[in-house]
């Protein structure tokens, strides 16, 4: 049992580690989906976390199109774009019998927030735009004696709720007229999901591999308002200019499929890697149109009821981690990692590559409660974001920009207690 508990609390560090260094992945990505807590060998378990991140993406030789105005004259390199966030996590486990765990879990999955403000030269295209999401999820297993180890099968389902808004300056106007020329657009949906997936694992040689996959979430008729009060009504013809209105649309989180793996090397020494596909690809141009035009038309990109989209144009996400951890006593384990995270932008915005590395540090303060700090620094790779066409027609239009390479961190807390 000495030498299994050796084992367990490198593992321990190694999954906060892993989180904490890609709470910063493409897409709209931060938490994603962790059922790690559902292997816990102890009867029950809980545990929580909170995960600190702060990506420093600046833009630089902004141009703008002149589509709301001409902004060329307003500030064009070193824009700060993104704001630092919180990533947290809270999870349950318990065994049923021998055979049966379950575990129940609250997370944030999703989101994004960029806040280059009203002065600078790309106002046109983006001023503020935040993702807010929560998942409440529960996940079971049923695992049985197989070869030298344990076969295990998992199902569960979560509950999803996914809100926004973004804000661009439409059109620049006169500061005689009273009016700042933004636009806003808040959203919210939910939808249920489902995952299901297999284990394998021979705890005497710290062993584990599991395939997990997350189905998608199909958000049903996301709804919001399109804010445009601060234009003079009816400008440029307009019927939306000057007023609130309801708007409808649909949109799907990704499904993801995620390979784990890891085994113990000597004692005391673990290693360990993950590989992990998100379908960001199909958030792609999402329109949202005048609830009062349902049924007179189609509500899709080109559509001639279109209020405004969002234009995402994403491609697949890909994540890979590799690691190795050591327990250097009964109290003390420790590990690092290094994770590629595969840029998800086509052309359009700044979601390039970003390589990780990280580094924490498991404390036993006792037999029933565990302490974890991780910390990760990356690198999001430089590159230019401009007009991108699809079926015909162009995005990212409004303006275009370069970006260097740029500083990302992160810093995990998490406390288990375990009996």
């Amino acid at each position: 049992m000495a030498h299994m508990n050796f084992k367990r609390g490198v593992l321990a560090v190694a999954a906060g580690l892993l989180f904490a260094s890609a709470a910063h992945a493409g897409g709209l990505e931060r938490g994603g989906y962790n059922i790690d807590l559902l292997f816990d060998p102890s009867d029950y378990a809980a545990e929580a976390s909170a995960t600190y991140v702060n990506p420093q993406r600046e833009l630089n030789n902004v141009q703008d199109a002149a589509g709301g105005g001409n902004l060329n004259n307003r500030p064009n390199s070193g824009i700060g774009d993104t704001e630092s966030y919180w990533v947290p996590r809270i999870g349950v486990k318990a065994a049923i019998g021998s055979n049966v765990d379950c575990m129940a879990d609250y997370s944030q999955p999703w989101g994004a927030h960029t806040n280059p403000g009203r002065n600078w030269a790309g106002a046109n295209d983006n001023t503020e735009t935040k993702i807010d999401s929560d998942n409440y999820a529960a996940t079971c297993s049923y695992k049985w004696d197989m070869g030298a180890g344990q076969f295990r099968v998992i199902g569960g389902v979560f509950y999803q709720e996914v809100s926004g808004f973004k804000e661009r300056l439409v059109q620049e106007l006169p500061s005689v007229l009273g009016l700042s020329g933004i636009g806003r657009l808040d959203l919210e949906g939910n939808g249920w999901g489902w995952r299901a997936g297999v284990g394998y694992e021979i705890p005497e040689y710290a062993v584990r591999a599991s395939l997990v996959y997350n189905s998608a979430v199909d958000l049903g008729d996301v709804t919001g308002t399109l804010d445009l009060r601060q234009l003079p009504l009816g400008l440029g013809g307009s019927p939306l200019s000057g007023r609130v209105t309801d708007v409808y649309g649909t949109a799907d989180m990704p499904d993801s499929l995620e390979l784990k793996v890891q085994t113990g090397v000597a004692p005391g020494w673990v290693v360990f890697g993950s590989v992990k596909w998100t379908d960001w690809s199909q958030l792609q141009i999402l329109p949202f149109c005048p609830t009062s035009t349902r049924g007179l038309a189609s509500c899709k990109a080109g559509s001639p009821v279109e209020a405004t989209t969002l234009d995402l144009l994403y491609r697949d996400g890909w994540t890979v981690s590799g690691g190795v951890g050591h327990k250097f006593n009964e109290k003390w384990s420790g590990a690092a990692s290094l994770t590629w995270d595969r840029g998800t932008s086509t052309g359009l915005g700044s979601q390039t590559d970003t390589w990780t590395l990280g580094a924490g540090v498991s404390y036993a303060a006792t037999e029933n409660i565990e302490w974890r700090v991780a910390g990760a620094v990356g690198l999001m790779t430089g590159g230019h974001s401009g007009t991108v066409f699809k079926d015909g027609r162009p995005y990212g239009n409004r303006a275009s920009y370069d970006f260097d390479d740029d500083f990302v961190g992160a810093l995990s807390t998490s406390i288990k207690v375990k009996f």
